[in-house]
């Protein structure tokens, strides 16, 4: 078995986590501060799926480039997409598409976090 846990790099960790428990309803699992209060290393989950996250300049070279990222996030119901898109805009995220019916039988919406990452949620699973 293969698992793929994506890792964002932020330059403020601690809004991040903020922005996506009180926007799109991940639980904080865990968080470990270095000395100077910089997030190491958090993991936090949305629903059965874990995302992990660091802070750049933390002290892991590995966490010191950036960029902007996607993650995808598969949901099994439409109404599920809806309904967490009404949650996210009534939280006060930036949407960049409002939920959509895709060409490719998949329900999508998209937004953007403070740091301009992309979280995008559809109905479509690679494999399926």
């Amino acid at each position: 078995m293969t698992t793929v846990f994506p890792n964002l790099i932020y330059d403020d960790a601690d809004k991040a986590i903020d922005f996506l428990e009180r926007t799109l309803g991940f639980e904080r699992r865990d968080v470990h501060q270095n000395d100077a209060g910089k997030v190491v290393h958090a993991e936090l989950k949305f629903r059965d799926a874990w995302l992990m996250l660091s802070e750049r300049g933390a002290g892991d070279p590995r966490f010191d480039p950036g960029g902007k990222t996607l993650v995808y996030i598969a949901i099994d119901e439409p109404q599920d997409i809806d309904r967490l898109y009404e949650d996210a805009k009534a939280a006060g995220a930036e949407i960049l598409m409002e939920p959509k019916d895709q060409d490719y039988g998949s329900r999508d919406f998209s937004l953007t976090d403070p740091e301009g990452n992309i979280w995008a949620f559809g109905t479509y699973a690679p494999g399926d």
